[in-house]
């Protein structure tokens, strides 16, 4: 069935401080003789709005088809992006203000990942440029909240590797479960790797390793230096798309080199001082492999902020809360304070991670690290 059109009002980006002196009028002379598709109101630059056709959800609005090419959005560039056009060619895209009016969120009315229609516009030294006229309705995303606006880091995918070090830096088990909960929201697969398994015993890695494997999670441990676990990694790239999330230092950008060799994206090695990554990806792009499938290299983040999780709806993520949560002594339970708790109780019996258990506190808390 088709999207449903439907009228959608939005505020005009003001480009101006004064109302034109012919405010009486529109730009099509008296105001009865406006297009009814398009209709503007108000005098004062910051009472103009506009009232247009948008078809489904997101910023997907009526264009000329036949003007406009569709692609897909590799490399978002600051004002603009890189689009890859479904007539094989590669577009350095501004994007139409109405798009970024219709975009729920300013920080992302165009992410990699988006498939969108541009308009071309001739080539400026070498290069095909276009306008994006509008962004296709997102499916599978990867989101977080960043000074309280939702922020997609990318979108149109269907799997997250989440990446972790087994050392340099720690190993962060509370950042691998906001993942895990960041995934599901966004209706994507998720797959832990924990990286960088030469630097410690394989002894070590083994409790976390089974802890998430008993939940049902794909783990896989690599490390590019002795080439371990890339050939099980490849598997699971090939024919998928799928962004690559962690915190910085972790290897991201090292395992697509190592799985996808020529790409040589940018790496830098771990501070030494702070045991801490050093942000060497600035933004979100879109990879193509040639064994099949796309993967997203991604900035590194030190902490991750749920988007749209309630505190109440935080253990519906952590599944083996559920076999216990329903014999609580009071309905409702917080499974933090309360007495009578049969969640705090499988902590206590060893059947519960005490780790799981300080993650879920924290998130439930408010705890953005």
């Amino acid at each position: 069935m088709a999207d449903k059109k439907k009228k959608v009002r939005i505020a005009l980006r003001k480009n101006r401080d004064k109302a034109s002196p012919r405010s009486a009028q529109t730009r099509y002379g008296e105001a009865e003789d406006a297009p009814l598709e398009e209709r503007v109101s108000g005098k004062g630059a910051l009472t103009r709005n506009r009232t247009i056709i948008a078809e489904g959800e997101g910023t997907a609005v009526s264009v000329d088809m036949l003007q406009c090419v569709r692609g897909r959005v590799l490399n978002p560039r600051g004002t603009g992006c890189i689009v890859r056009g479904e007539d094989g060619v590669r577009y350095e895209c501004t994007i139409r203000r109405m798009v970024k009016s219709l975009s729920t969120d300013v920080r992302t009315a165009v992410v990699a990942g988006d498939v969108v229609w541009i308009r071309p516009g001739g080539e400026n030294k070498g290069e095909s440029q276009g306008v994006i006229e509008r962004v296709e309705p997102r499916q599978g995303t990867l989101a977080r909240m960043i000074r309280g606006q939702r922020q997609v880091l990318v979108a149109n995918v269907d799997r997250v590797l989440i990446v972790a070090s087994a050392n340099h830096p720690p190993l962060k088990p509370s950042l691998i479960d906001r993942y895990l909960i960041s995934a599901s929201k966004g209706g994507l697969k998720p797959i832990i790797c924990v990286n960088k398994t030469d630097l410690v015993d394989p002894a070590e890695l083994q409790p976390i390793l089974g802890l998430y494997g008993q939940l049902g999670y794909e783990v896989v441990p690599t490390s590019t230096q002795h080439q371990r676990g890339l050939e099980r990694l490849r598997h699971l790239l090939k024919g998928h798309q799928t962004v690559l999330a962690g915190q910085s230092g972790v290897g991201k950008s090292s395992l697509i080199n190592a799985v996808q060799p020529g790409l040589n994206l940018r790496t830098l090695e771990v501070s030494n001082e702070t045991r801490k990554g050093r942000h060497t990806t600035t933004g979100a792009s879109l990879l193509e492999l040639t064994f099949g499938g796309w993967v997203v290299d991604t900035p590194g983040i030190r902490q991750l902020e749920l988007s749209d999780v309630r505190p109440d709806e935080v253990e519906d993520y952590f599944l083996e809360f559920h076999p216990y949560a329903a014999h609580c002594r009071f309905p409702g339970c917080s499974h933090i304070h309360e007495t009578g708790c049969a969640v705090k109780k499988g902590v206590v019996d060893r059947m519960i991670s005490v780790l799981r258990f300080e993650s879920y506190c924290r998130i439930r808390l408010g705890d953005a690290e």
